[in-house]
């Protein structure tokens, strides 16, 4: 007898490049669980709370939620978990027993490749480019785990950015910064972070853009630098990063970070990190060949 499969998806829009369908859908399979991993591309962000309401209606077990959506969800879900609840963004939602339930995976998932770099950032500055649910999972992971002395926020409109902290406990933590005005405070940060979608293969940027100035000598040997986006792995930020001798991590650890715990929170088991990631970064080179 054929298992009813349970449907679990992407909420995000023109997110057909994810590499989240391949990361859940090959957990399932591996550990023969009755789940399926879609795309569900919303166009306009009044049409959220439709689709939820009908995700509900039709018995979808859950969503990750992605770009730029993570804080548009908010109002239209029932109860949010704790860390949710601190920055008012959501990656990860749960539909059980027709109650829709926030979580936000991406601040762990963030944290978990940096740990073993804690002792460099402590008591140093950080510096955090963009000014949506991502940068604030962030500046979240920051203050929970490595305790810089300052995080600082740079953003194309400072406004924007002021706004992402409505409401955010610890906002006396973040220097908001104007993108233009980067230079020596950039040169030293311990840690650079890009959480824009600049740099994208596939989406609507040019992916051959960097979101930090690559003619100005910004980057250097013992800072790291960490780029959210995954796709592609090895993005013009890392790739001049890499030739300056800085440490570098690449998105789809937080990507596969943040999907580990979310799969825990839907099926109740534990990912196969290592054999997934397997299978990814061998779809990803072949892509790449292609």
């Amino acid at each position: 007898m054929t298992k009813t499969r349970k449907i679990l998806g992407l909420i995000g829009r023109a997110v057909d490049y994810s590499w989240s369908p391949l990361i859940h859908n090959t957990a399932s399979e591996l550990l023969d669980l009755p789940y399926c991993y879609t795309i569900f591309n919303i166009a306009d962000p009044e049409m959220i709370g439709d689709a939820l309401r009908g995700a509900k209606a039709l018995g979808i077990a859950g969503f990750n939620v992605t770009i730029p959506y993570k804080k548009t969800v908010v109002p239209f879900l029932d109860e949010l978990s704790r860390e949710a609840a601190t920055i008012g963004a959501v990656n990860t939602i749960i539909i059980r027993d027709g109650k829709m339930t926030g979580h936000n995976t991406d601040i762990e998932g963030f944290a978990t490749p940096l740990k073993p770099y804690a002792s460099l950032i402590e008591g140093n500055p950080v510096s955090v480019f963009g000014c949506g649910g991502a940068a604030l999972a962030a500046i979240e992971a920051f203050r929970l785990f490595f305790s810089p002395r300052k995080i600082m926020v740079y953003a194309r409109d400072p406004e924007k950015a002021t706004a992402m902290l409505d409401g955010y406990e610890y906002k006396e933590l973040v220097t908001i910064c104007h993108q233009r005005l980067v230079e020596e405070q950039l040169r030293s940060c311990a840690v650079m972070v890009n959480a824009t979608p600049i740099g994208t293969k596939g989406g609507n940027n040019d992916q051959t853009e960097s979101i930090v100035p690559l003619d100005r000598e910004l980057i250097h040997k013992g800072q790291i630098v960490y780029d959210m986006v995954y796709n592609p792995l090895d993005t013009p930020l890392l790739l001049e990063a890499k030739r300056k001798g800085a440490t570098t991590i690449s998105g789809i650890e937080m990507l596969i970070g943040q999907a580990a715990l979310s799969f825990a929170l839907w099926t109740g088991k534990a990912m196969p990190v290592e054999a997934v990631k397997k299978v990814i970064m061998q779809e990803i080179k072949q892509k790449e060949n292609d």
